[in-house]
């Protein structure tokens, strides 16, 4: 079966207009506050006393000092990596389970994953970022190249390389059709970006804060739905096709407690 771009956004759409998308909405949206909050406290720490007049408004803080904040970040950073692995384990399960949150998305190999997750989110990072800087074109295909490595992590129980791997063979041969998911996460971060400041400009950098997270974690929760089927069906197309290639550990196999 080829994979269908069109399937994937209706199926995504639907997967996140469940209690389970609810639930990641509802944990995402405090996540960003936390993370941009910590960051806007440890900068002001930074800010000398005589200066803090003329240096404009910062958006939402935490009464706490800068050192502190710092520290929330790389707190908020890691719970990040953590948030991804559950996501990845609960929109991929069947859509009929998707009205119940188990414990089990957040709890099994938990550590192992996030730590996978971390360092292979910077990897993955780095290599997009200068691809895109340098050469653009480069970044869009690394990007589509490791759509689906949060759910090798998640999912399949993959450490940082193998999920590298398996993320790179499952785009195979649907490359092109992937890209437009990467750039519809590039348009979302576009116009974030270009939005936010409007409202620094006009004053009220809180309200703007509020505002763009908000829209932007209906977006990326939408995003990573459409994220989610297509995943699914490159691994059906992928082990159908391709008998002989690695299966799945057994705790996520077919059949296992998430109903893979």
């Amino acid at each position: 079966m080829a994979f269908q771009l069109t399937q994937a956004f209706g199926d995504g759409i639907r997967r996140v207009l469940t209690r389970t998308g609810g639930i990641l909405f509802g944990t995402l949206l405090l996540i960003q506050f936390l993370v941009q909050a910590s960051v806007n406290t440890a900068v002001s720490g930074l800010i000398p006393p005589e200066a803090s007049g003329q240096v404009g408004g910062l958006g939402l803080t935490l009464p706490v000092s800068g050192s502190v904040g710092t520290v929330l970040f790389f707190a908020g950073f890691v719970l990040t990596s953590a948030y991804f692995v559950a996501l990845a384990r609960a929109l991929t399960r069947p859509v009929e389970e998707l009205s119940a949150f188990p414990a089990e998305l957040y709890r099994r190999r938990l550590g192992r994953a996030t730590l996978s997750m971390i360092v292979g989110g910077i990897v993955v990072g780095v290599a997009v970022t200068f691809g895109l800087v340098f050469f653009l074109l480069p970044g869009i295909f690394l990007a589509t190249c490791f759509l689906c490595f949060i759910f090798a992590v998640g999912v399949e129980d993959r450490g940082t390389v193998g999920a590298l791997r398996r993320s790179w063979d499952l785009s195979r041969g649907n490359r092109l059709k992937l890209s437009v998911i990467v750039v519809f996460a590039g348009i979302i971060g576009g116009v974030i970006g270009i939005v936010a400041p409007l409202f620094d400009l006009a004053g009220v950098p809180v309200v703007g804060e509020v505002v763009t997270t908000f829209v932007s974690t209906v977006l990326f929760v939408l995003l990573y739905g459409i994220m989610a089927a297509s995943y699914l069906q490159l691994r059906e197309t992928r082990d159908t096709d391709e008998p002989g290639v690695e299966d799945p550990p057994e705790s996520t196999a077919p059949g296992n407690s998430l109903g893979h």
